[in-house]
């Protein structure tokens, strides 16, 4: 069965950022219910049991049942999408990427300000719900790219890119402060993303190599 990531922080202390009662709204009922909708949709499909949901969001296409794939993708989605973007937010974490990330930012995207700007465009330019990536490749490749709903590049790549870091532009993420003005929000989410959460993603994925 899986559970919710376990915050390391309080909900207000986002604050100004992200407010309260948005995050305690995302994380007790939009990701609950993705968290507890995914269990319920597993009880019936015994062989993805003892997997990851990596595995499972990449095993997709074997699931025969359209009604099951769908609610095994848009929930186990939206849970292993919450997990990131959760993990990742942090009160005075690092602010910009260090060492090896630092390094392969730059060669793929020419510098930091660079890729906060494509990145801010892919959120920005992703039309209704969804979220925006970095991902990296083993071969420690990184790309920025936006997937519709709660869809991820594991699942549209089979596997071969993993997110590193997710911006999730579902409006229950940001309405309730932020109203339409999306690239506030993203603007603001850049205050509290923790690089130092980022840097070990990225490391877990080369390692894999």
């Amino acid at each position: 069965m899986f559970k919710q990531i376990e915050l390391n922080y309080n909900f207000n202390d986002l604050e100004p950022y992200i407010d309260e009662l948005t995050m305690d709204t995302h994380y007790s009922k939009h990701h609950a219910a993705y968290t507890n909708n995914l269990n319920v949709a597993l009880d019936k499909l015994p062989e993805f049991k003892n997997l990851s949901i990596e595995d499972i969001l990449v095993k997709l296409p074997a699931i025969s049942d359209d009604g099951l794939k769908n609610a095994v993708r848009n929930n186990g989605g939206g849970y292993y999408n919450h997990n990131l973007y959760f993990a990742s937010l942090k009160p005075g974490g690092r602010n910009k990427p260090e060492d090896d990330l630092a390094s392969r930012i730059e060669k793929d995207f020419g510098s930091f300000e660079s890729l906060k700007e494509k990145l801010s465009s892919a959120a920005m330019g992703r039309f209704g719900s969804g979220w925006a990536w970095l991902s990296a490749n083993k071969s420690g490749q990184l790309q920025v790219s936006s997937s519709p709903n709660q869809d991820n590049p594991i699942m549209e790549s089979k596997g071969d890119w993993i997110p590193i870091l997710g911006i999730d532009v579902w409006e229950h993420a940001y309405y309730l402060k932020y109203k339409n003005l999306r690239g506030d929000y993203i603007d603001s989410f850049f205050q509290i993303l923790n690089w130092d959460v980022i840097a070990k993603n990225y490391a877990k994925v080369v390692s894999t190599s």
